[in-house]
């Protein structure tokens, strides 16, 4: 998508987006990010979603066929970036609309992305995203379940692990095998799978959280329209590199907005007379989180613009998962007494963030997996043996 806009263009759509939250705050109340449960987030997520939808600003940035408004993918940056300043969650943060959308709007065919793409916009559907196994975490191209051609349809069988809010959504983004193990990710085919379908089954994970925010899915026999192949057969691979490249662009944006945010109000709720050691640690969270911001808006801008943005994501999601562990020690040296020992709301939500943030170099693809890809095809280092 383009990112044909002028900056006083942009700078007057955030400051009318700024307005209409502040003139919006009757409606918008009860939707800031203080939902403990993912149910509770979900509906939050959703019912923001539609908001915004009526309102038009989450139609920005997303073509006209697939009931948006045209105009730059940045617009949507601005929309995201000042809700979650604002304290509540991005448009549908639950959903991996920034993760699963530019993929399922590149590599979907028209009826289903003019089908389905208008009720993701509107809140009404949930997307979910079966790519980890039991067996194939980041290494993608050993999974194992697998997709029979019947003629019409697909048979999908296996089994998919750490799915994020699958059990409240409607549709999945599926990679299945319809090759052999052997040709890793060039047998491995993406589906666009209805959750309702006879033979899938959903279980909740326990997070060490308490939440249940993951799932396992399970497929038996799962019929799925060829019409709903996403990209062409044995093409996975491609769609993934666009996953993949999708949480480092917008999404990383809003995330390291969050960041600053939640920064801030460590800083806000700290004592006067914090530590020089914990003050040290501020202004390296605030070094590591602006290094992120640089880094995430040069790759979010050339992606806007069109370009491939290839490996380099990789350097993005190791800054991003240095500086979440960062900003969360830093709040725990700060607050240690609030944090650990008070059993309130606000306390609670930073417990759960910093647990939370332990997983950062393992989610969207292991710091391990990242750095190998930095050295192997950003510095053309040996492949390691």
């Amino acid at each position: 998508m383009s990112s044909d806009v002028g900056w006083e263009q942009l700078l007057r759509f955030r400051e009318d987006f700024r307005g209409w939250v502040a003139g919006a705050a009757e409606q918008l109340d009860g939707l800031r990010m203080v939902a403990n449960s993912p149910a509770e987030q979900l509906g939050q997520a959703r019912a923001l979603q539609r908001l915004l939808y009526e309102s038009r600003w989450a139609r920005h940035g997303w073509p006209d066929h697939a009931g948006g408004l045209g105009g730059s993918v940045l617009l949507r940056g601005v929309v995201g970036e000042e809700l979650t300043k604002a304290g509540y969650p991005p448009p549908f943060a639950c959903s991996l609309i920034e993760v699963l959308g530019p993929a399922v709007l590149e590599f979907g065919s028209p009826e289903l992305v003019a089908e389905f793409f208008p009720r993701l916009l509107d809140g009404t559907d949930v997307w979910c995203q079966g790519f980890s196994e039991p067996e194939a975490g980041s290494d993608l191209g050993a999974l194992r379940t697998r997709a029979v051609d019947a003629d019409t349809h697909w048979v999908v069988s296996g089994q998919k692990i750490w799915t994020s809010y699958a059990m409240g959504a409607q549709r999945c983004l599926l990679l299945a095998r319809t090759g052999d193990v052997s040709a890793g990710f060039r047998g491995v085919t993406a589906l666009f799978v209805d959750m309702d379908s006879p033979g899938v089954q959903v279980r909740p994970l326990r997070a060490m959280t308490g939440d249940d925010e993951f799932a396992e899915l399970f497929f038996d026999e799962v019929e799925v329209p060829k019409a709903r192949t996403v990209g062409v057969v044995d093409g996975g691979g491609e769609v993934v590199r666009k996953v993949l490249g999708n949480e480092r662009g917008v999404l990383a944006w809003q995330r390291q907005a969050w960041l600053h945010t939640r920064l801030r109000d460590a800083i806000a709720g700290a004592d006067a007379g914090a530590s020089a050691p914990a003050a040290g640690h501020v202004g390296d969270a605030y070094v590591a989180l602006h290094a992120l911001r640089l880094r995430v808006r040069e790759t979010f801008h050339a992606a806007a613009a069109g370009c491939d943005v290839g490996a380099g994501t990789s350097v993005d999601k190791i800054l991003l998962s240095t500086a979440e562990k960062a900003v969360f020690d830093t709040a725990l040296k700060l607050e240690p007494q609030l944090i650990l020992l008070n059993d309130g709301p606000v306390a609670a939500r930073w417990r759960y963030d910093h647990t939370y943030s332990r997983a950062s170099s393992i989610y969207g693809g292991t710091a391990e997996i990242q750095r190998n890809i930095v050295a192997e095809r950003l510095l053309r280092l040996p492949r390691e043996r």
